[in-house]
């Protein structure tokens, strides 16, 4: 049997109430996860870091991503623009560590230099000592690999095969579904709004997990004491972002009931719901009336996946020391709820070495969200097979 047969991925695609899962393969194989880098994350716009790791025009941040080096660069206009980060004459690692370059990339190797929009700047002795440019060295020819990228709610994107749409039709849905939120500014909380967990999972299983409220009873007692199964519904958007959405957000966070600032201009629609969405391949949103979370879901190797957890605010005043503890009480609040879920995309891994789980069945009611994500899933596959 072949690691990825039409066979299967026709019947991934079937409708919810007849369709089975991703084949095993998909979570336990190597070689199918090489043919997801490029078929899932390099064909689509995948999130690679976040714009707040770049804060001042001139700052810098490598990323490695899917084994490919990039470089997240604040320009002098206050836009950030992301370039391969090796030197385009010898290859070699522009920038190993965060920092503000003072306006010059350059390198350690033989101190070629480019300027942040990544043109090249200086090549000294190219042409022999003293002499610094010759008649074959090019410096127009010879700037930063731009990769395409967009950022949006803090999050950067990138379309390495630069084929995707642009990505305000990419993700039309999901902005317009937020529109309310669109544009307001967020302000990040600072170290204690920020945390990681290394997952022995696929990362596909931490967004089939995320984006169904049918589990909450079992593995969140607490959240579900006072947003219950019965208070949440189905978010579903072919071929763009599906997840589930509570009409009773209200959590207590200090007992002095102080709480974070809303954003202005919501409707009521926000006074007491959250929504959860999962926008494909590699994001989880949350998106409340007084804050905003975005986890991205950086794939190691097809069992091992790193969930990167950034909380926004809705002001500075928010953001600052005054609201610090009620910050770290958010983040420990979910914290816990998302170590809660470690346990189950750790088993679900596991058990796709069953060698006769076919998939499993989805409940057309309760995993409707599921089977949008592995609908589309299928769907990026057959299209470069």
């Amino acid at each position: 049997m072949t690691l990825i047969d039409q066979k299967s991925l026709s019947r991934v695609r079937e409708d919810v109430t007849t369709a089975r899962g991703l084949p095993n393969s998909f979570y336990t194989s190597a070689e199918v996860f090489e043919l997801e880098k490029r078929a899932v994350f390099g064909a689509n716009w995948a999130c690679i870091g976040f714009a707040k790791d770049v804060p001042n025009p001139g700052d810098a941040n490598p990323i490695e991503f899917l084994d490919q080096p990039y470089l997240a660069v604040r320009g002098k206009d206050g836009g950030v623009k992301v370039f391969e980060n090796i030197c385009r004459h010898r290859g070699m690692i522009l920038v190993a560590e965060r920092k503000s370059t003072n306006g010059v990339i350059r390198c350690p190797y033989h101190s070629w230099c480019y300027g942040l929009d990544g043109d090249l700047r200086t090549t000294p002795h190219v042409g022999g000592p003293g002499q610094n440019t010759h008649d074959c060295m090019k410096r127009e020819e010879l700037g930063l690999n731009e990769i395409r990228s967009h950022v949006w709610m803090d999050m950067i994107f990138v379309n390495l095969s630069g084929t995707a749409p642009e990505f305000e039709d990419y993700a039309a849905s999901t902005i317009a579904r937020w529109s309310e939120f669109q544009d307001k500014p967020l302000y990040h909380g600072g170290p204690e709004a920020s945390f990681q967990l290394d997952v022995k999972t696929n990362w596909k299983l931490a967004v089939e997990n995320y984006t169904e409220a049918y589990h909450l009873p079992w593995i969140h007692p607490g959240l579900n004491s006072y947003s219950r199964l019965e208070d949440h519904y189905n978010i579903i958007e072919p071929g763009q972002h599906s997840g589930q959405g509570t009409v009773v957000y209200n959590p207590t966070l200090e007992d002095n009931g102080k709480r974070f600032g809303d954003f202005t201009g919501l409707s009521d629609k926000w006074d007491t719901g959250a929504e959860y969405i999962a926008l494909y391949p590699n994001v989880l949103l949350g998106v409340h009336r007084d804050h905003f979370y975005g986890i991205l879901l950086e794939p190691v190797s097809h069992d091992r996946t790193i969930e990167r957890v950034e909380i926004y605010y809705t002001s500075e005043e928010n953001a600052g020391g005054d609201y610090s503890k009620l910050r770290q009480s958010n983040s420990a609040m979910w914290r816990e709820i998302f170590e809660e879920d470690v346990f189950v995309v750790e088993g679900m891994q596991s058990g796709r070495r069953a060698a006769k789980f076919d998939g499993g069945k989805f409940s057309p009611v309760m995993d409707a969200p599921t089977h949008n994500f592995h609908h589309w899933v299928a769907g990026q596959f057959e299209r470069a097979l």
